[in-house]
């Protein structure tokens, strides 16, 4: 399994970044944010960690990243605008490494938000992922834009996440399509705490058998 840090270049500077080939024939390629700057989040937080594991182990190759300001990635925090162009990025970087694999893009709560903004927008992403979205933030994030993408998108969320609990989390998203997924992880939070596996196995078994690996090269 290859596993490589680099520098990828942007306007700011450049974004610290990992990148990790699976240990199996490779399917798809995925880009995956972290949570907020501002609250501790980095490349290496635990759940951003174990959700690159189980995309791995589908097969994909996975590419994680510090926003700007966070590690030794250059520029400073932007409240989520200039992220976006970080993602872009990211992106791009990955693209122009892997041109002919399917594209999965999404992140981890402020993260998720970042990400999934981009990727429906982005004809080259085959498919979306959010982990612990936040939604009883006084509607502050809106998924709407979600209804207007017809790529499957693949949401963990923990069952008692005190930014939005599963059930909350359905509820907001039902309305907005059958392509969207929402997978509970029972008796955690918003860091899944106790249930990383759990958070690791449901994205490995959407991505390895489930809806997203309809979008994911055959083997």
């Amino acid at each position: 399994m290859a596993f490589g840090t680099m520098k990828i270049p942007v306007d700011h500077g450049h974004l610290e970044a990992i990148l990790k080939e699976p240990a199996s024939t490779v399917r798809g390629a995925a880009v995956v944010c972290h949570p907020h700057p501002l609250h501790g989040g980095t490349m290496h937080t635990k759940a951003v960690y174990r959700a690159a594991q189980g995309l791995n182990e589908a097969g994909l190759i996975v590419l994680r990243f510090n926003f700007r300001g966070v590690g030794t990635s250059t520029g400073s925090f932007d409240d989520g605008v200039g992220e976006r162009d970080d993602v872009r990025a990211a992106v791009d970087w990955l693209v122009d490494g892997h041109p002919h694999l399917p594209l999965v893009v999404g992140g981890f709560s402020f993260g998720s938000v970042v990400a999934l903004g981009v990727a429906a927008a982005d004809d080259r992403v085959a498919a979306l992922l959010g982990l612990g979205l936040p939604v009883d933030l006084d509607d502050r994030y809106d998924y709407g834009f979600l209804a207007e993408s017809p790529k499957p998108v693949l949401v963990v969320q923990g069952e008692h996440d005190e930014f939005g609990s599963a059930r909350a989390v359905k509820e907001t998203l039902a309305p907005l399509g059958s392509h969207i997924t929402v997978v509970p992880v029972l008796g955690t939070d918003h860091y899944f705490e106790g249930r990383l596996d759990e958070l690791r196995e449901a994205v490995r078994g959407y991505f390895e058998s489930g809806p997203g690996s309809r979008v994911l090269a055959t083997v």
